[in-house]
C-alpha cells in the first residue's frame, strides 16, 4: 500500500463527530488515464502452495471475482517438498510476468533446496519489498508506523554455498557483490523517490564484516549521492532491532542485505500488527511474485487449517499491490479500502487479530465492503 493511501484511508474511515451532508453533485477525480487496450484482462500465474496457502489464495480469487477485476489465474500445484519448481510453472511466470503465491513449506535441514529461493534465482527477483504499517482500528503498542523494508533477495547468507570441510565442521559462505548491492540500493532510492518517501536507512554490520557489509554500505552511499532530496542514514543491525521495538516511527524506507532484511521485516511486521496483515512482493526487471510480506509462520499450522481460520488480509493486500503493478489502480484502491473498513469495524477478524472469524467470514466482509 502506498504511503499516501494510509492517511487517506484514516480520513475516509473515521466517523465524523457531527452529521455531514454529502455534496449534491459529487465529482470523481481522474486518477488514471488508460491507453487503449489497458483494460484487457491479464493472466496471472497462481501458486496456492502448502498448508493455509490454498485457503488464502482462494480468498483472493473470490474477491477478484466480486470486483470483476481484469485478471484471470493460471493455477499450478507446487509444494515445498518437491525437488524443484516444475518447468511449466517457470514458463508460465515468464510468459505472464506476474505471479500470486501462497506459502511454500521448506523442510528443515537435509538436502532439499527451498523452492522460494529457486523461484527468486530463476526469475532474478532481486528485490523483496514488505510494507509494515498501522491499520486504523487495529490496536498496537506503537502508532504512526509506516515502514517499507527493501531486501536484497539473491545473495548474502542465502547464497546456498555450504559444505562440510571435515566431519563436524561446516563452512557457509556469505556472498556480497558490488553489482547486487548497487541495484538494490538504486531500487530502494527509486522507490522512495516515486512514492514521496523522505528517508532511506541502510542496515548493516560493517563494524564486524568490514569487507562484505562494507561493500554494501559503499554501494548505498554512492547511490545516495544521486538522490539529494532523500535523507540517507545508516544503522548497525543490532541497534536497528532495538530502535524498531522502541521507536519504529523514526524509520521510513529501509534497505538491507538478504538475511538482515528477513529479520527486520518480521520484527517490523510484529510491531505494526502481525504477519497476517503485512503485504509484500518480490520483483525483478521482468517478473514479480506477490505473497504475504513477512514469514507466514502458520503455513503448516494444522489447527488453523482444520478450523479454516487463516488470516487472508496479508495476501489480499498483496494482491492489491499486484493490481497496482498491473496498472489497475482503481481496483487496488477499492480492495485496500474494503479491507481497511473490515479491520476498522472489527466484526470480522481472525484469531491473530483478536477475533474468532473464519477465513470465509473475513472474505464475505471484504466483499460486502467493496464499493
Amino acid at each position: 500500500m502506498a504511503r499516501r493511501s494510509v492517511p487517506i484511508l484514516r480520513h475516509l474511515l473515521t466517523k465524523p463527530t457531527t452529521p455531514t451532508l454529502a455534496p449534491a453533485n459529487p465529482t470523481r477525480s481522474v486518477t488514471y488515464m488508460p491507453r487503449p487496450g489497458d483494460g484487457t484482462p491479464r493472466a496471472v500465474t497462481l501458486i496456492p502452495g502448502d498448508g493455509i496457502g490454498p485457503l488464502v489464495t482462494n480468498a483472493v480469487e473470490q474477491v477478484m471475482d466480486a470486483m470483476h477485476a481484469p485478471v484471470y489465474f493460471e493455477t499450478f500445484e507446487v509444494h515445498g517438498d518437491m525437488p524443484k519448481v516444475p518447468d511449466e510453472v517457470i514458463e508460465s511466470i515468464k510468459k505472464n510476468k506476474v505471479c500470486l503465491k501462497g506459502g511454500l513449506a521448506t523442510p528443515m535441514g537435509g538436502g532439499v533446496s527451498s523452492l522460494n529461493l529457486q523461484l527468486r534465482r530463476e526469475l532474478d527477483l532481486y528485490a523483496s519489498l514488505v510494507n509494515c504499517f498501522n491499520l486504523p482500528g487495529l490496536v498496537t503498542k506503537h502508532e504512526n508506523v509506516d515502514i517499507v523494508v527493501i531486501r536484497e533477495n539473491t545473495e548474502g547468507e542465502y547464497s546456498g554455498l555450504e559444505h562440510e570441510v571435515v566431519p563436524g565442521v561446516v563452512e557457509s559462505l556469505k556472498v556480497i557483490t558490488k553489482f547486487c548491492s548497487e541495484r538494490i540500493a538504486k531500487y530502494a532510492f527509486e522507490y522512495a523517490y516515486l512514492n514521496n518517501r523522505k528517508k532511506v536507512t541502510a542496515v548493516h554490520k560493517a563494524n564486524i564484516m568490514k569487507l562484505g557489509d562494507g561493500l554494501f554500505l559503499e554501494s548505498c552511499r554512492e547511490v545516495a549521492t544521486k538522490y539529494p532530496g532523500i535523507d540517507y542514514k545508516e544503522i548497525i543491525v543490532d541497534n536497528c532491532c532495538m530502535q524498531l521495538v522502541s521507536k519504529p516511527e523514526q524509520f521510513d524506507v529501509m534497505v538491507t542485505p538478504n538475511l538482515y532484511g528477513n529479520l527486520v521485516a518480521n520484527t517490523a511486521a510484529g510491531i505494526a500488527g502481525g504477519t497476517g496483515v503485512m503485504p509484500g512482493g518480490n520483483v525483478g526487471a521482468d517478473h514479480a511474485i506477490f505473497e504475504q510480506g513477512a514469514s507466514a509462520g502458520n503455513v503448516g499450522n494444522q489447527k488453523i487449517l482444520e478450523k479454516k481460520k487463516a488470516n487472508p488480509v496479508a495476501l489480499l493486500l498483496s494482491s492489491a499491490m499486484m493490481l497496482r503493478h498491473l496498472q489497475f489502480p482503481s481496483f487496488a484502491d477499492r480492495l485496500e479500502t474494503a479491507v481497511a473498513r473490515v479491520i476498522l469495524e472489527g466484526k470480522c477478524r481472525t484469531k491473530d487479530l483478536g477475533g474468532q472469524s473464519t477465513t470465509q467470514e473475513v472474505v464475505d466482509g471484504v466483499i460486502a465492503a467493496l464499493e
